[in-house]
């Protein structure tokens, strides 16, 4: 998966965020599994991105929720 931009996220409706958010979670999931075992090789650099991109989620939800 490709990083999500603030732009492509705000074109976005409040239910496509939350099944996006729900993947990207669970995607991290395997990855943190896989990390903990030791057998996460070339997606190690895949953590953080995934991460900020469902906190980038979290926040525009936030931002629609106060108005």
């Amino acid at each position: 998966m490709s990083r999500v931009r603030m732009k492509a996220i705000r074109e976005m409706s409040e239910e496509d965020i939350k099944d996006r958010i729900q993947e990207f979670r669970t995607e991290l999931l395997k990855l943190r599994t896989n990390a903990a075992s030791g057998t996460l090789r070339k997606d190690s650099g895949r953590i953080r991105p995934l991460r900020r991109d469902i906190a980038r989620m979290k926040t525009r939800l936030n931002e629609m929720k106060k108005r």
